[in-house]
């Protein structure tokens, strides 16, 4: 049973229960006694333990986990202390001192956004060592497509930053008039220069926020 300790316990328990579910929890009990998969089981559902329901105010959609050691630990883009920052995150600090005049931090732990409710949601929660979207279509889209249907249905304001067209997919599903989508390419090397740099997603959001009369999220990561 999965336990996050927060209002998504009550949103989700039937969906816990549904047939897709109990299937992927089959799968996982599989991959995970077969093969290195990450994150660490304790670990995929950081992203919505982190960020209760009430407290969102931004999603970030990745596609699915880091696949290397040490990388993954439950919220897109983001990457335990000490790691290395992976070329994508780069991009999103490029951005983020371009946009908001934010310092580039030592690392890549983002867990003080999802603090501040950025829903850091991949859109697939795990993935086998070296093997990117091995766990592709093994029904974590159905899921994390019931998360964001979930949040769809706050009166809250909520805004969406969809990069890349695996977050895109998503866009049908946020249907609520209260709710904001921003679009912008993958930051990734391969497309980042596609409009991802230049988006200035960050300080929108916020000015969203305020307008909303919501606290602006504090984007900048310090130095650990």
């Amino acid at each position: 049973m999965v336990k996050l300790g927060n209002k998504w316990d009550e949103i989700l328990k039937d969906e816990f229960e549904k047939e897709y579910y109990l299937k992927i929890r089959e799968f996982l009990k599989y991959e995970y006694s077969h093969f290195r998969v990450f994150p660490d089981m304790f670990d995929i559902y950081n992203s919505l333990k982190l960020a209760d329901y009430d407290d969102i105010k931004v999603v970030i959609i990745g596609q699915d986990p880091y696949h290397e050691i040490g990388q993954a630990h439950g919220l897109s883009f983001s990457v335990k202390p000490g790691i290395a920052i992976p070329p994508s995150l780069k991009n999103i600090y490029k951005e983020l001192h371009d946009d908001l005049g934010c310092y580039i931090p030592n690392n890549g732990f983002l867990e003080k956004w999802a603090k501040q409710g950025v829903l850091l949601l991949n859109n697939v929660l795990t993935v086998r060592e070296g093997q990117a979207n091995s766990h592709k279509e093994c029904g974590w889209e159905t899921f994390t497509d019931s998360v964001i249907r979930e949040l769809n249905k706050s009166d809250k304001t909520v805004v969406y930053l969809f990069w890349g067209s695996c977050a895109a997919k998503k866009e049908l599903l946020v249907t609520n008039p209260k709710h904001y989508i921003l679009k912008a390419p993958h930051p990734s090397p391969l497309s980042a220069h596609r409009g991802f740099f230049g988006c200035k997603h960050f300080s929108k959001a916020n000015n969203i926020l305020v307008q909303n009369g919501l606290t602006p999220i504090d984007w900048q990561i310090e130095n650990i």
